[in-house]
């Protein structure tokens, strides 16, 4: 399942297409306590993806309330030899509300060190292989930040760095602090959120998109985009008769005698910057349905097609 041109896959050999996000495994948001129901449902979704080729998992310290890595470190334990074939990647920075703080985010040094120390011991392993800041922070310092990030690689915690929501300055800015660009940027994307294709169509329009010139920064500077809500909810895939688009994807299904999830994902495929989509479902059948994207060919003409009806208005 892994691709040419795929940046994160030059880094680390042998990192999937597809990526599998964990965030709906674990425990209930609210009461974060863990039970044998929530672990039968973590283990069956997990076992369905590294079946289908999927060997990129991504993890955030505050999914679940830290039972997404919880449940997966127990997965792994029950799965010896396992964790040398997979490729597992974190995010941290986001603060959940507690009491009368609401949630924000904080990518200071001291407060991201702890992130990284606890998703390693809930997960139970000794290195991430990939780290990624979970949103930029308004009051971030980011000499201070790659300070940090530098540390936690020099200590063998963290292998390489990247972020996740970042748009093109923040990206220049934070690449000046590194000394290097940050390997990976998660973005939503998806054949419903395309905003990251229109800022660079209707920049001439009156149209204004913070992700104007982002994915051609990334392209440019071999920065691995993965996309987060690729599947959109299912609302192109799951419900024929949402409008247009999942009609156009129903019947592209039918004529390539594959799931409409695999139309959806391969759509992001299609794109030349390499985009690694990032699925979430829990049911293994939907698991094994998206990870038969891999094998579906767009033409520069379906891809269009879809595009458009999704757009719902002509491009400009």
């Amino acid at each position: 399942m892994a691709a040419a041109n795929s940046p994160l896959a030059k880094l680390l050999p042998g990192c999937s297409r597809l990526g599998y996000g964990c965030m709906g495994l674990g425990a209930d948001w609210e009461t974060g306590a863990l039970t044998d129901a929530h672990r039968e449902l973590a283990f069956a979704a997990l076992d369905a993806a590294v079946d289908a080729g999927i060997t990129l998992f991504d993890h955030a310290d505050i999914y679940r309330r830290g039972t997404s890595e919880q449940v997966f470190g127990e997965w792994l334990k029950a799965r010896p030899g396992l964790r040398e074939r997979l490729v597992i990647q974190s995010k941290g920075g986001i603060r959940l509300a507690n009491g009368d703080m609401p949630g924000h985010y904080n990518a200071d040094p001291n407060y991201i060190a702890d992130c990284v120390a606890g998703s390693l011991e809930r997960l139970g392993i000794e290195r991430l292989d990939l780290w990624l800041l979970h949103r930029p922070d308004p009051l971030w310092e980011p000499e201070r930040l790659a300070e940090c990030l530098a540390a936690l690689q020099d200590s063998g915690q963290v292998l390489h760095i990247g972020v996740s929501n970042m748009h093109l300055h923040q990206l220049q800015l934070l690449e000046k602090a590194l000394g290097a660009p940050p390997v990976a940027n998660q973005l939503q994307m998806s054949l419903a959120h395309h905003t990251w294709l229109d800022a660079d169509l209707e920049f001439n329009t009156g149209s204004s998109h913070d992700t104007t010139g982002t994915v051609d920064y990334c392209r440019r500077r071999n920065i691995q985009l993965q996309a987060w809500g690729s599947l959109a909810g299912g609302q192109l895939s799951s419900r024929p008769n949402a409008g247009p688009a999942a009609a156009l994807v129903a019947e592209m299904a039918r004529q390539k005698g594959c799931a409409p999830e695999a139309i959806v994902l391969a759509w992001l495929l299609r794109h030349p910057a390499g985009i690694q989509p990032l699925i979430g479902t829990t049911n293994p059948e939907r698991v094994r349905a998206c990870a038969g994207a891999v094998g579906v060919t767009l033409s520069r003409d379906d891809w269009y097609r879809l595009y458009i009806a999704a757009r719902e208005r002509p491009l400009p």
